[in-house]
């Protein structure tokens, strides 16, 4: 608990610097570049274009989904999966990445992963807002499903945001971990029913096993709010298992700092 309270306060006591350092991050990742921002639309649409072609005119898979047009059903559950990725790997090599923050002045080193995910959030937002305005073209006007958005928005961010703040620490120490996290970020994306529907797979076992991935829970989530109009109070067991997982998490990221935070400063 003693734990917990300091990294609360923390986070209390340098709140403004860390919606500063968000800011910063978002900006420099575009900085330099011709086109700037719309990098940060440009990139997941070439992503997007090829999955699509990949699925729907190389494979032939079906061109409807519940109804709606498998370019609707494949963008609702991968344009959330882009913050995720970047928050696997981003969050577990951000300490790294501002080390400067740790070595060369006093900043409360917990508070990295927070705003490195609070920037990759606020794109995330806004790839969210263009995927409604997609939905809107294709005929299909937000309805009261979608009020369950900001509710998915948030539990990604602390679900990542905790990831972060466990696995920053080791990638921190160990620059193998952080290359063994880049090589299972692709095998999650093909095992998370991204490119495909979980609850379809006919094995029992196996489908409870599948839904028991965070990653898939949430991109169901937001299928959920826009394809196949579900409350998540309507499946209360996988809503369980991910905050039991998240706990989890909770308490391994606090493990992680407090075990490794004096460490890190001689490390890098």
């Amino acid at each position: 608990m003693k734990t917990i309270v300091k990294i609360l306060k923390e986070h209390f006591e340098y709140r403004k610097q860390i919606v500063k350092l968000a800011k910063a991050d978002l900006i420099k990742t575009y900085r330099g570049s011709a086109l700037g921002w719309a990098w940060a639309i440009i990139k997941p649409a070439v992503t997007i274009f090829v999955y699509w072609f990949a699925f729907a005119i190389g494979l032939r898979a079906s061109s409807t989904v519940n109804g709606y047009h498998f370019f609707l059903w494949l963008i609702a559950g991968v344009v959330p999966w882009f913050y995720m990725s970047d928050m696997i790997v981003m969050g577990t090599s951000c300490i790294r990445k501002y080390s400067y923050l740790v070595t060369k002045m006093k900043f409360p080193v917990s508070t990295i992963p927070t705003f490195v995910s609070m920037s990759n959030m606020f794109v995330n937002i806004i790839l969210i807002i263009v995927v409604i305005g997609i939905f809107g073209i294709f005929g299909y006007k937000p309805d009261i499903y979608m009020l369950q958005i900001p509710f998915y928005l948030i539990l990604s961010f602390i679900f990542f945001t905790l990831w972060s703040l466990f696995a920053s620490f080791i990638g921190a120490i160990s620059k193998d971990f952080i290359n063994l996290i880049k090589s299972f970020v692709t095998a999650l994306f093909w095992l998370s029913g991204i490119l495909w529907d979980a609850d379809k797979i006919t094995i029992p076992w196996l489908r409870r096993f599948l839904n028991l991935n965070p990653v898939t829970f949430l991109v169901n989530g937001f299928r959920n709010c826009f394809i196949n109009k579900i409350w998540f109070w309507e499946q209360p067991k996988r809503l369980m298992y991910f905050i039991i997982i998240t706990i989890i998490l909770l308490i391994l990221g606090i493990w992680s700092y407090k075990k490794l935070r004096k460490e890190i400063a001689d490390v890098l």
